[in-house]
């Protein structure tokens, strides 16, 4: 667990922060990647999109619900367990899509997307954890960039399968069943890796350090643990607003303007949104973490950029959205509306393919931020899994409202422009967090009164690690 071996130009060791969160990323990269790259095809891959609005609907549901108290169940059961249970949902939601080709049994990708809310839940939260706690303090927007690279990686890679198993579908119809399985088989692959993690308990840093937790967790230490994340730094509310925006995008984006074109180019859409969000977690995450400038700094700056991104993306994608057909014209049964295909070129694609990308860079920036925010608020295994377990539970609230509104056929200008609007209120909402309560450095004291570890228990070596194991 402890045996040395170089990583790139620095050791590292199987319980090190870098080779758990390269683990957990390849976990979510068959998993969660690859629910992005069948949620990119738009509709699920199938032609008309209510089955997976529902499904949807009932994922982000049950998943706001689950998320909220998914930090006391990792806290209480390890990120390990929780993280397998977590990824498993995922495969039983892309086989519900394998049976609706056959038998549009709707009920049957409803109670996936269900479960696969409870799964998520715990899957993000046991996930956010380990993203915010492992690393140290002056790294930590490099780890959630390698996280976030990998991850996307998964719904690039998928998305290439069924761009290639598609590429000849100039109309609109759903993907074949090759499709469904491999993402089914990938998804598997990434349930049984989570089982290879090791335990919070046993991760060393390399200052010496260890994650702090609770010695003796129990159900009712954990749930008074919930409540005072919020009790004791109120303030932290304020965030909210901006995670209930984290995920409403995806509704308009992936759903709404997607479908604005052909199947084939719909998954080269998907491709090059995904791709983008490599970039995009590339620039923030590094950009996070300049010591030239002070943490507190990075904080504030960042905050900018964000509203100044907001505003010039989404204002460009409000020149090109009042110009398309409404809903009722696009998604009408006896439809004669041609939808854009990547050979029409010039104003008609390749403004919107850049517009997409744009997309993609946008949400992996907000999504780097966010996570950067929080773990720059504590260094707590403990706080950091309550806190993505809020994260996780407000941003699927939002993602449900937004399908829910989908479902309901809202006209795409309304679902734009709603969403737009929160993006831009949401950031005011964080402003005073970010600019007042992000410290340069946050003490072990400070996060230890958080837990009932003492300084000796989170202070060791790899040598003194591997005699108590």
């Amino acid at each position: 667990m402890y045996k040395g071996f170089r990583l790139g130009k620095s050791e590292a060791w199987y319980a090190s922060p870098i080779v758990q969160l390269l683990m957990v990323a390849m976990v979510c990269f068959l998993c969660p990647g690859m629910f992005n790259a069948l949620t990119g095809l738009g509709a699920g891959g199938q032609v008309d999109p209510g089955a997976q609005n529902d499904a949807n609907t009932a994922l982000y549901s049950t998943f706001a619900v689950v998320a909220f108290f998914s930090g006391t169940v990792t806290n209480l059961f390890g990120v390990k367990p929780t993280l397998a249970f977590g990824a498993l949902g995922y495969c039983i939601y892309a086989a519900s899509f394998l049976s609706y080709n056959h038998n549009e049994n709707r009920g049957f990708v409803v109670f996936a997307g269900a479960f696969l809310g409870i799964c998520a839940g715990l899957l993000w939260t046991a996930q956010g954890t380990i993203m915010m706690s492992y690393p140290s303090e002056d790294k930590k927007g490099r780890y959630i960039s390698w996280f976030w690279i990998i991850f996307n990686l998964g719904a690039v890679i998928g998305s290439l399968v069924p761009l290639g198993q598609n590429i000849n579908a100039t109309g609109s119809s759903a993907v074949n069943d090759g499709t469904y399985i491999g993402f089914i088989v990938l998804m598997l692959v990434g349930a049984a890796l989570a089982l290879l993690l090791c335990n919070a308990s046993n991760v060393i840093r390399h200052d010496g350090t260890k994650v702090i937790l609770m010695k003796n967790p129990s159900w009712k230490t954990e749930i008074k643990g919930l409540a005072e994340t919020i009790t004791l730094a109120p303030w932290v509310i304020l965030l909210f607003p901006m995670f209930f925006a984290s995920n409403i995008f995806y509704t308009y984006q992936l759903n709404d303007m997607n479908l604005q074109f052909n199947t084939r180019t719909r998954t080269l859409n998907s491709l090059l949104y995904w791709t983008s969000q490599i970039l995009g977690a590339s620039v923030f995450g590094y950009a996070l973490d300049i010591t030239r400038f002070r943490r507190s700094v990075r904080a504030k700056a960042s905050l900018v950029v964000l509203f100044s991104l907001t505003f010039v993306i989404w204002g460009g994608g409000w020149a090109w959205q009042r110009l398309q057909v409404p809903r009722e014209v696009l998604e009408a049964p006896d439809s004669t509306h041609r939808r854009i295909d990547w050979t029409d070129g010039g104003e008609k694609y390749i403004g919107p393919m850049f517009l997409f990308m744009f997309y993609g860079f946008y949400d992996a920036a907000w999504q780097t931020c966010i996570y950067w925010y929080m773990g720059a608020l504590s260094n707590s295994g403990r706080k950091a899994a309550n806190l993505a377990g809020f994260y996780k539970g407000i941003q699927s609230a939002g993602a449900a409202v937004f399908w829910r509104l989908d479902g309901l056929k809202t006209p795409f200008n309304t679902i734009f422009g709603v969403t737009w609007g929160l993006l831009a209120a949401a950031l005011l909402f964080a402003a005073p967090v970010i600019w007042l309560k992000v410290k340069d450095t946050v003490t072990a004291e400070e996060d230890l009164k958080f837990s009932d570890e003492t300084i000796t228990d989170v202070v060791t070596t790899k040598d003194a690690a591997k005699e108590a194991v």
